[in-house]
């Protein structure tokens, strides 16, 4: 046989799997339909369990997992329809649609904000550029600054999650899992490190340099070749650009170009990170679910069951739906050996009715879940 006779051998086989598939759905929907009229919840772990389980002892040698692995998405595609066709929502469906209904056509212009590090820092240039007049507070850890939110001593709170070149920021990621938050809106702000100093200082005279763990890290290459110098990290770039001001002229700092006019300092070396192109993403945190006009991203958190599989099943739901996934970040849990806590960020309008039923179903398939908020994003 040749190439084109066995694609049309093909052709024909996609064709009969496609009837039986649609005829699979439309029973499926008729089981949905008895489930809802007798009260019975969608989702039958046992059965679907004993189907699979005849399904890998039927199966050709060397195709079990794979049709397995088939069954599987099956399922949650036959899931999904039925949740859709009964019509399931949840208290946080619920929860979503009345902040939509509730929340201000408008994002605030000021708001009583809290930021770590001092005057200067990325974090005030983000909360600048999310709000038009902020009453910044300045904290100083990423800890204190969700405490102020969770207390209500801030409105807001904005604090970085990761960087283009350097990766997440773990210590915030850490710390999401421990507090009650959501997110409102986000920016990215192009990162631009210097290397700072007192007027007078040459770069010869730098015998220690400081910065922020993560700044250090952006700029690696270029701190590799200044010979003799001590790497100090401390808790913020504009907190480096301070010490740098205040001291004996040995002292220089990687920080902004705002840090060195706020700090009085020169640049004996200017944009020194690695890539040109680095630039940090930060959250907008609230207390209180709020849902603006324009919302196209949403944050989830979630602890999976320790077993094979859960991951692709949560996968699987997200592309059943037609919902573009573009981040998936994992924490260890602290408290438990080998297992984690995912954290998604999902490219779909809130608006999306694949969005909303996605919500309904997650505690079904979930032992943990947690709605992050749904917002968009400055640029």
């Amino acid at each position: 046989m040749e190439l084109q006779d066995y694609r049309r051998a093909l052709d024909g086989i996609d064709g009969e799997l496609l009837r039986l598939f649609a005829e699979r759905m439309e029973i499926a929907a008729k089981i949905g339909a008895y489930k809802k009229e007798n009260g019975l919840p969608v989702y039958d772990p046992a059965r679907e369990r004993e189907i699979l389980l005849r399904i890998a002892e039927k199966s050709p040698e060397g195709l079990g997992d794979y049709a397995v692995s088939l069954y599987s998405l099956i399922f949650e595609l036959s899931r999904a329809s039925q949740n859709r066709l009964m019509g399931v929502k949840s208290p946080l469906t619920s929860e979503i649609e009345r902040a939509i209904e509730t929340t201000p056509p408008l994002f605030p212009q000021s708001a009583m904000v809290a930021c770590q590090g001092v005057e200067g820092a990325y974090a005030q240039l983000a909360c600048d550029k999310l709000f038009r007049l902020p009453n910044i507070f300045y904290f100083k850890s990423f800890e204190a600054v969700f405490s102020a939110v969770d207390s209500g001593l801030c409105q807001y709170g904005v604090v970085p999650v990761e960087n283009s070149s350097a990766g997440s920021v773990n210590a915030v990621y850490d710390l999401m899992m421990r507090h009650n938050f959501r997110i409102v809106r986000s920016a990215r702000l192009k990162v631009d490190h210097n290397l700072l100093a007192k007027p007078g200082v040459k770069l010869e005279d730098v015998r220690e340099i400081y910065s922020h763990e993560q700044a250090i890290g952006q700029c690696a290459q270029f701190l590799q070749g200044l010979k003799g110098v001590k790497i100090i990290p401390c808790e913020n770039t504009a907190v480096a650009a301070k010490l740098a001001a205040e001291s004996d002229g040995s002292v220089a700092a990687l920080s902004s170009r705002a840090c060195m006019k706020l700090y009085g300092l020169n640049c004996l070396a200017a944009s020194v990170q690695d890539r040109g192109n680095n630039s940090t993403r930060f959250i907008c945190i609230s207390k209180k679910l709020e849902i603006y006009p324009g919302a196209d991203r949403t944050s989830l958190m979630m602890i999976l069951p320790h077993t094979p599989g859960s991951l692709y099943k949560v996968l699987a739901r997200f592309y059943a739906l037609g919902l573009n996934l573009n981040k998936l970040e994992s924490r260890p849990l602290p408290e438990r050996n080998f297992e984690f806590m995912f954290y998604f960020d999902l490219d779909t309008p809130v608006y999306s009715p694949g969005f909303l039923q996605l919500m309904g179903e997650m505690d079904t398939i979930c032992e943990e879940f947690h709605y992050l908020g749904s917002y968009s994003e400055v640029i």
